[in-house]
């Protein structure tokens, strides 16, 4: 009884440790690259130049694209469905777009993990050429806020963002300026 009493007792506390967190989430990377605002604004902007750049792309060349609305700006959509569950399946909706300096999209996870998310780009004129900022904010449930007791997210999701900003930044500098 006393041992049942102390697992019951420990995993009480770790819910409540659990539940307790915040639930809000944020991360955020920035890189700077020598290109126009515009042409960093068009590789996200239009969900067709996104194989160029997005670390996601590449974990499963396989994987089904569905792109639907405008071809750039807001309303313009892009599905993915996948059978690994590095990249799983969702969708994203541009619902934000200020030429050359903002774009703002709804991310929706559908699988492995449901969630809805918010990804922002935004784009600064420096010295050095354009600033890139990328940051996603969300809310986690319940088992989301456990898995960050073990799991640092914000390390875990930004070296993806590291990459795909590295690789934009090389599609920028790289190449003429993408169009829309």
């Amino acid at each position: 009884k006393k041992i049942l009493l102390g697992v019951a007792l420990l995993i009480l506390v770790f819910v409540v440790v659990v539940a307790t967190r915040p639930a809000a989430f944020h991360t955020e990377r920035s890189t700077t690259m020598r290109a126009s605002p515009d042409g960093a604004f068009a590789l996200v902007n239009d969900f067709h130049n996104w194989s160029k750049w997005s670390p996601w792309e590449k974990l499963d060349p396989a994987m089904t694209r569905t792109y639907s609305g405008p071809t750039s700006g807001v309303g313009a959509s892009y599905s993915w469905e996948s059978k690994s569950d590095k990249v799983g399946s969702g969708r994203m909706t541009i619902e934000k777009s200020e030429k050359g300096s903002l774009i703002v999209i709804k991310l929706e996870f559908l699988k492995p993990f449901p969630a809805t998310n918010t990804a922002t780009f935004s784009f600064g004129t420096t010295s050095e050429g354009t600033k890139v900022t990328w940051s996603m904010d969300g809310k986690n449930n319940f088992m989301a806020k456990a898995f960050q007791m073990f799991v640092d997210m914000d390390k875990l999701i930004g070296k993806d963002f590291d990459a795909g900003l590295a690789a934009m930044k090389v599609e920028a500098e790289s190449s003429k300026e993408p169009t829309k």
